[in-house]
């Protein structure tokens, strides 16, 4: 995919304005713009698919992406993400196979964060590195106490499994689910 490149004043300004990086000092945004990657993707292209190698986390600058999950009837769509959503971060934190598919949803630009190179950040004692662990786990924590929520009050309900079915997606999306 031709697309033009991306400066580095608005790299700077996107990771100054995006949650995730929020805690971060200049010099530790820095650090993370010397490892990071601009990657574009074609409408319909996978960034990755489930069962690939979790070998890097992404954070989308530009486009929307969308979550599959295999199933035995074929694609599940699990959630749709966004400018500033980060996803494949579970593979920073524990190093398995990728649990979903994500691709582009129409044109898509991310930055990709390689996990050697994050990690070789980490052995280094990058207070910013830990930094970012630290919110994703907090992320992920979030998400999962949503996701429980969500569910404890889907069980209270009287509904039938054509129904249950439907709230499963919408508290799913609704808990940024990410792969």
């Amino acid at each position: 995919m031709d697309q033009q490149p991306v400066s580095l004043e608005t790299v700077i300004g996107f990771l100054v304005a995006t949650p995730l990086f929020d805690g971060l000092d200049a010099d530790e945004r820095a650090e993370l713009v010397e490892i990071m990657e601009v990657e574009h993707y074609a409408a319909g292209e996978e960034v990755f698919h489930e069962g690939d190698a979790g070998d890097s986390w992404y954070v989308i600058f530009e486009g929307r992406a969308e979550v599959e999950k295999d199933v035995a009837s074929g694609h599940n769509k699990i959630a749709s993400l966004r400018a500033g959503s980060c996803f494949g971060e579970m593979a920073i934190l524990d190093g398995h196979a990728r649990s979903a598919t994500v691709r582009a949803d129409g044109p898509l630009t991310t930055f990709r964060f390689r996990r050697a190179r994050f990690n070789e950040l980490l052995e280094q004692g990058s207070l910013g590195a830990f930094k970012l662990v630290a919110a994703m786990a907090r992320t992920l924590a979030q998400r999962q106490r949503q996701l429980t929520q969500h569910m404890s009050d889907l069980m209270e309900t009287r509904a039938t499994p054509r129904s249950i079915r439907a709230q499963i997606g919408d508290v799913v999306d609704r808990s940024q689910i990410s792969e």
